[in-house]
């Protein structure tokens, strides 16, 4: 099992250049395609403002300003796929409607990423990190400096199913990685769950992981990041969501506590 496609969404501006270069480290370790995607602003989102029937002076300039901001930030994603010397790299510019097409493009790729900003509601690309995290649930790694394919992985386990997810999802990464570290908390969750068994799990797919158990029944991200931080992890694998979605967005919730922190680069499954 491994990755072969990897894939990273563009706003066609120079903010994409460090997302490219992350998603490339990525692809080079698995030898995989980076299918770096041009998303552009869409021209469907403004029709609904236009009104039925009317397309006076100012409307047709805002398309025609879409228009041409489209091909400039599909040339400028072009220049830097250019820039980032790896042959097995793909561009493909969306057209209307973009989100349509953004979701397909995710559902053939093994891993979508995203940068910082974005994960953290920031930029152009903000809403489709949340989309293709809790409505395509597709696997996102959130790129973050530092980013390396053979280095040390905390995987955080609570006995969900999202996190179940997420462990199964990143095995390709835990089999480069020089080291794993499975940590939970079991005084901070409600579910019970044996940390010893994840380890036979690991082990029967190639994988030597170590346990700890994480000893507190606070925060779960505030003790996912002090694990991280002690075992100096290059990646944190962690399930996302793992309550509604309107709960998460208005109390907060693990997840997000991990985007809006600084640490490690992410492995987010929903």
């Amino acid at each position: 099992m491994s990755w072969a496609r990897i894939m990273a969404p563009l706003a066609g501006a120079p903010a994409d250049r460090p997302l490219m270069a992350a998603a490339a480290t990525l692809a080079r370790g698995f030898e995989a395609e980076l299918a770096c995607i041009h998303a552009p602003a869409d021209i469907a989102d403004l029709m609904p403002w236009m009104g039925e029937g009317f397309m006076g002076g100012v409307q047709v300039s805002a398309l025609e300003s879409l228009k041409e901001a489209s091909v400039e930030g599909a040339k400028a994603a072009g220049r830097m796929v250019a820039e980032l010397g790896y042959e097995r790299t793909r561009i493909i510019t969306l057209d209307s409607p973009v989100w349509a097409g953004l979701a397909m493009e995710s559902r053939l790729s093994d891993v979508i990423v995203f940068d910082d900003a974005a994960a953290r509601g920031r930029g152009p690309l903000a809403e489709a990190f949340q989309q293709m995290v809790a409505d395509e649930q597709r696997p996102v790694v959130v790129a973050r400096p530092g980013l390396k394919v053979d280095g040390v992985v905390l995987v955080a386990w609570d006995g969900g199913k999202e996190a179940s997810r997420a462990l199964r999802t990143a095995l390709p990464l835990l089999q480069k990685a020089s080291a794993v570290i499975v940590a939970g908390a079991p005084e901070a969750s409600s579910r019970q769950f044996d940390l010893s068994r994840i380890s036979d799990f690991l082990a029967a797919r190639g994988v030597t992981a170590q346990v700890q158990h994480l000893k507190g029944s606070g925060d779960a991200a505030g003790l996912l990041q002090g694990a991280a931080r002690e075992v100096g992890a290059d990646m944190l694998v962690a399930g996302a969501f793992g309550h509604p979605r309107l709960q998460e967005f208005i109390f907060g919730g693990t997840t997000r506590s991990l985007l809006n922190s600084d640490g490690p680069s992410l492995f987010l499954s929903h």
